[in-house]
């Protein structure tokens, strides 16, 4: 049957289809923009919420809290998202692993439910608590699907599609922030009586994710890799495509799956101490590290005052900050129909580049715009394209790398670090920013001027480019990177394979090749024929990933064993100029 569905071919490869289409809107509709419209939410209505804060503590507890108290209140009520999406990041590895890609954003959307009715009812019920804890579960939520979103476009998508898949995400962020900033204008829901229900808004995209993504395929790339499950595998991937011959992405999902140390994802600490991802691990870091402290979250703080200095008057700055939202929309599309083409490095590259020189540039125009007026335009000038730098790239791309850089024994746990350091510069920016400003004045944009740079720099002479990779061939060429190869002929610390038990099946114990890329051999008259009474002996081809021979059957010699059942050292069989290792599959090694 499984041959069956695989016989068309009457279709391109990687063409984009209505399903894959989608699934894409779907699921960043209902998760990413959440993150881009609670992000910006809070904007508009501070005041109001202010003053919400300040009635609720006078009529419960009659106590008047000052400014500064207030303020601290606020910070709290929009920082503590941030928190809500460290503690969401760190569930991601064992979310998406238990329940899969789509399972999660489906199961995840009760904590929108939780967080807006918490929200909207705040106000009735004279609760400034229920307002925080309701910005923190939504955070969660958003710290959950901002890796598994990517994630799961990543994987159903062909590979010469992924970068525009990838970045619908990110597309979907900053239409969240536009629309949360139209809203908030005082002839919408601006008004003092309209904040809980500004707030409480995010129910109503997750409602749609709820009773529609339920009907989508879970992710290929799961279902077989982790799961097993190639009938599943195969209607999910006829689903997505369509039509077409889908043969060899079932053979490259199933190469994957053969290099991987076993059917078992990585731990974070597992993947930190693998040395076989150490680049791929530090260009993660890398980029979202660089994505937070690029100061991108600085220029959101600093917009209103600089949009005053410009000499935009007070009750226009709404409007213009709501411009600036469509700027971010516009870069958005424009990163996602040129992606493909031109590549993932050169939207990384020429997307900070931009942004420190428009940093540097808002340094000298507010040392000069004193006496040079014409420098007050030159700040608006550089605010709008940092914003658009950003999110013509830097925004979405780290997102979409993570997933291309890590095979599926990784991606969990990558997500994991990635979301939590993303979330943690985050809230690190937004607290240390007021103070940083306050010491140093404007030279504080040379610090994120220099971030940026650092970050062009290092995607320049270390991230390969990703475009139209299969998740194998961009593991191979970090391979290089990681010195993997070359080490392991002396090491055997690399890959992990797990030993075959007695009835061809994976098990948990994990064994080191003596060089990168050990396959097993499925045959079980290969195993039959080096058995012992004390032990079944596997045959095992030690060579790289790359080569085919791998595959290919070989004539063990039974001869080549240990009577009393454990492992000889040297003892090896010779097959067509490889080297075969015989090793005792009931023995600890």
């Amino acid at each position: 049957m499984a041959e069956e569905l695989l016989s068309e071919n009457d279709a391109k490869e990687g063409q984009l289809t209505k399903s894959l289409l989608a699934v894409a809107f779907l699921a960043s509709f209902g998760s990413s923009m959440l993150y881009g419209f609670n992000l910006a939410v809070v904007n508009s209505p501070a005041q109001y919420i202010k003053d919400f804060y300040n009635e609720s503590l006078v009529e419960s507890y009659n106590w008047t809290p000052d400014e500064q108290n207030l303020t601290l209140l606020y910070s709290v009520t929009v920082s503590i998202f941030a928190i809500g999406g460290m503690t969401g990041a760190l569930l991601v590895g064992k979310l998406v692993t238990r329940y899969g890609r789509k399972g999660t954003l489906v199961k995840s959307s009760v904590l929108v439910f939780i967080g807006g009715a918490l929200m909207a009812f705040s106000r009735r019920c004279r609760l400034p608590s229920m307002v925080i804890l309701g910005r923190y579960i939504t955070g969660i939520h958003s710290g959950i699907c901002l890796s598994v979103v990517p994630m799961y476009l990543g994987e159903i998508a062909p590979k010469s599609l992924r970068g525009f898949l990838g970045l619908i995400p990110s597309l979907h962020i900053c239409l969240g922030v536009f629309i949360a900033q139209v809203l908030g204008l005082d002839d919408l829901l601006g008004k003092e009586e309209d904040w809980p229900l500004l707030l409480s808004l995010v129910v109503f995209p997750a409602l749609v994710q709820v009773v529609l993504l339920p009907w989508f395929p879970e992710s290929p790339r799961y279902l077989l890799i982790e799961k097993g499950n190639v009938h599943a595998t195969i209607s999910a991937l006829k689903w997505f495509r369509k039509k077409g011959n889908i043969q060899a992405e079932v053979e490259e999902m199933q190469e994957e799956q053969r290099s991987l140390s076993s059917i078992q994802t990585y731990s974070v600490c597992g993947l930190l101490q693998d040395r076989c991802v150490r680049w791929q691990v530090i260009t993660i870091v890398v980029l979202n590290i660089g994505m937070q402290l690029s100061g991108i979250d600085a220029i959101w703080f600093y917009t209103n005052e600089i949009f005053k200095n410009a000499g935009i008057q007070e009750p226009l700055i709404q409007y213009t900050t709501v411009g600036t939202g469509a700027i971010e929309v516009i870069s958005g599309v424009l990163g996602c129909f040129t992606i493909e083409r031109v590549g993932r490095r050169p939207l990384i590259i020429g997307g900070f580049l931009f942004m420190g020189i428009c940093c540097a540039g808002i340094t000298v125009s507010a040392l000069f715009q004193t006496r040079l007026a014409f420098m007050r335009y030159i700040s608006v000038g550089c605010v709008v394209g940092i914003i658009a730098g950003f999110c013509i790239g830097p925004a979405g791309v780290p997102f979409l790398i993570t997933a291309e850089l890590f095979k599926q024994s990784h991606r969990p746990a990558a997500y994991t670090v990635a979301g939590v350091l993303n979330w943690l510069s985050n809230f690190t920016i937004g607290f240390i920013f007021p103070f940083l400003e306050i010491a140093t004045g404007p030279y504080c944009y040379l610090i994120f001027c220099a971030i940026c740079f650092g970050v062009a720099i290092y995607t320049i002479f270390v991230i390969p480019e990703t475009k139209n990779k299969t998740f194998m061939e961009i593991s191979q060429m970090f391979a290089k990177k990681n010195n993997v190869l070359e080490e392991e002929l002396t090491s055997n610390g690399h890959l992990k394979m797990a030993l075959m038990n007695g009835y061809g099946t994976l098990g948990q114990r994990p064994h080191s090749c003596f060089r990168a890329g050990g396959f097993f051999l499925q045959s079980p008259d290969e195993r039959a024929a080096l058995s012992s009474p004390a032990g079944n002996f596997d045959c095992r081809l030690c060579t790289p990933p790359s080569d085919t021979e791998a595959f290919q059957r070989a004539n063990c010699d039974p001869n080549e064993k240990s009577s009393a059942g454990g492992r000889r050292e040297g003892k090896r069989v010779g097959f067509w100029g490889k080297t075969w290792n015989c090793v005792n599959s009931s023995q600890t090694h």
